[in-house]
C-alpha cells in the first residue's frame, strides 16, 4: 500500500473521529443536552456555560485531540520521506477531515460545532508548518479573550490571524509557501473562512451587543 493510500484511509478514519460529539456526550452524562440549552451548540463554550469551567476544559481538550491525534499519526508517516517529496495536500487532508467531521458530524445529521478546538489540534499536529502559526493563533485568542472575555470574538480573531501568521512564518523560515506548500496556504484560507462562517450568529450578536461573555458557572 502506498503512502497516499495510507493517508487516504487515515483521512476517512479522521472524519469519523472528528464526528464524535464530545460536547453532547459530556452534557448528557451530566443531565443536559447542549443542543436544547444555552446557545444550542455542542461545543466547549456552550457546555462550559451550562456546566462550569472544568467541563469547558474537558470538552475543549477532547475536541482538540480529535484533530491532534490523526495529524500526529499522519506526521509520523510523512516525515521519514524527503522534504521535497512530502505530500502536503494529503497530509493536510487528514487534519481537514477531522475538522469537517466536527463541523458536519455523520452521527448528528451533519449538524456539529464550530471547529475551533479541533482546528487547533490539527495545527499543533502538523509540525512545524502549521504548529508555529497555530501557536500564534492560540496567542491571538488568549489576548482577545483576556481583553473581552468573549470566546467567540477570540475565536474569530484567531481564525482571521491564521493566514497572515502562516505567511509570515513561511516567508521567514524560507518554506515554499507559494510552491509545494500551496495546498497549505489554500487550506489556511478555507479553514479561516469556515470558522468565521460558523460564527455568523455570534457576529450578529456581537454587532447587536447581545453576545454572551464567558463567565464562571
Amino acid at each position: 500500500m502506498t503512502l497516499s493510500q495510507q493517508l487516504g484511509i487515515l483521512a476517512i478514519f479522521a472524519y469519523f473521529v472528528g464526528s464524535i460529539p464530545f460536547g453532547l456526550i459530556v452534557g448528557r452524562a451530566n443531565g443536559i443536552d447542549p443542543r436544547k440549552a444555552g446557545s444550542g451548540n455542542i461545543g466547549a463554550t456552550n457546555v462550559g456555560r451550562l456546566l462550569g469551567k472544568r467541563f469547558f476544559a474537558l470538552v475543549f481538550t477532547l475536541d482538540l485531540l480529535k484533530g491532534f491525534i490523526p495529524m500526529l499519526i499522519a506526521s509520523a508517516m510523512v516525515w521519514p520521506i524527503a522534504v521535497e517529496a512530502k505530500p502536503y495536500g494529503l497530509w493536510m487532508l487528514v487534519g481537514a477531515a477531522a475538522v469537517i467531521g466536527h463541523l458536519f458530524p455523520v452521527y448528528l445529521k451533519f449538524k456539529g460545532g464550530k471547529g475551533v478546538a479541533t482546528s487547533g489540534g490539527l495545527l499543533l499536529g502538523m509540525f512545524p508548518y502549521l504548529t508555529i502559526p497555530g501557536v500564534g493563533c492560540i496567542a491571538t485568542f488568549l489576548v482577545v479573550f483576556t481583553l473581552t472575555r468573549t470566546v467567540s470574538l477570540g475565536s474569530i480573531a484567531a481564525a482571521l490571524a491564521f493566514t497572515p501568521i502562516y505567511l509570515a512564518a513561511g516567508l521567514g523560515f524560507g518554506w515554499p509557501v507559494f510552491g509545494r506548500q500551496l495546498p497549505l496556504l489554500a487550506f489556511s484560507l478555507v479553514l479561516s473562512g469556515l470558522i468565521v462562517y460558523k460564527h455568523r450568529g455570534n457576529i450578529r450578536r456581537l454587532i447587536a451587543g447581545t453576545e454572551h461573555s464567558f463567565r464562571k458557572a
